[in-house]
């Protein structure tokens, strides 16, 4: 089943697809290898978000784009604050959030 590459923009995932590209280029790896690796952060990355974090957060800002396609939603949110668990307080100047359809683990049930 594949996943989502959302995670592949991340930090993590820059610095993944950069060390990836890094050994390609220097012969170390075949490029089927490092599709391999990618797909198995995405499935990784889901899942570990999704089993072991469980933080809160209420997000209050001005909705200045929002879109739906191809089951994907994405919000632009200008100026958001974000009240974290334990009444932490964050501000941003804008965000970019990116919200799936969940999919089942492979063999798994769906929540």
């Amino acid at each position: 089943m594949a996943q989502y590459e959302l995670y592949r923009r991340s930090s993590l995932g820059m610095a993944l697809t950069d060390t990836l590209d890094e050994l390609i280029t220097e012969s170390h790896i075949d490029p089927q290898i490092a599709m391999k690796v990618l797909a198995q952060f995405d499935l990784t990355i889901a899942e570990a978000l999704h089993n072991r974090v469980k933080a809160k957060a209420a997000i209050k800002g001005h909705l200045h784009v929002y879109r739906f396609c191809d089951d994907v939603w994405t919000f632009i949110v200008d100026r958001p604050t974000f009240k974290l668990e334990g009444s932490e307080t964050v501000h941003a100047d804008r965000i970019k959030v990116v919200a799936c359809t969940a999919r089942a683990p492979p063999g798994g049930k769906p929540e």
